[in-house]
């Protein structure tokens, strides 16, 4: 199974926008992890045309809010739809076990004991001010943190989260993630 983990970074917020539709954003960069390469990957909007070939041939597109933020934005970029690839959306997996939202930051420190290195707001400030590489990387370890957390929950079938001071510890229903469903290639583009 071909399998993607990534997250995206924006260039503007939803104010900015004018519109609380993530299609609405504009797109700084993409990060993937790529389970067959075994390799980290970054792509600004100038080399997009690279990354098409990754997704369309994807099993599996992990992420954490990309149902609902990741894809979305992306699809303002491609010919065709990224929605018809298999995804697999941990946010949505924390809201359907635990009933509510849980940050990635909040569930990477209680289950891996270390912290993103940033926050989306930031990543636009760096961003507008050239740092372009410091967007890059820490839209990568996003991407790593989000592996890791997508792998914990695969062998340990939960997560852990900080409420207050407490630790606690969320079941994770993984039995469907590594099912394949079809083929990769989803014939989305226009021909």
């Amino acid at each position: 199974m071909k399998k993607i983990v990534f997250d995206i970074e924006t260039s503007n917020d939803f104010i900015t926008a004018g519109s609380s539709d993530p299609a609405a954003l504009d797109m700084s960069c993409v990060c993937i992890y790529d389970y067959e390469t075994d390799a980290y990957s970054s792509f600004t909007q100038e080399n997009l045309k690279d990354l098409w070939p990754i997704l369309e041939k994807a099993d599996l597109l992990i992420g954490f809010n990309s149902d609902h933020f990741d894809i979305p934005v992306l699809n303002k970029y491609y010919a065709g739809d990224l929605s018809k690839i298999k995804s697999l959306d941990l946010l949505k997996e924390v809201r359907n076990s635990l009933g509510r939202r849980i940050k990635l930051d909040t569930i990477a420190e209680a289950t891996l004991g270390r912290n993103k290195t940033g926050h989306g707001m930031d990543a636009i400030i760096w961003w507008k001010n050239g740092e372009k590489q410091k967007v890059i990387d820490y839209c990568i370890e996003d991407v790593r943190i989000t592996k890791d957390v997508y792998e914990y929950a695969l062998k340990n079938k939960s997560l852990k989260y900080t409420d207050g001071k407490d630790v606690k510890e969320m079941r994770i229903d993984t039995s469907k993630w590594d099912e394949k469903e079809g083929s990769a290639m989803t014939f989305t583009l226009p021909f």
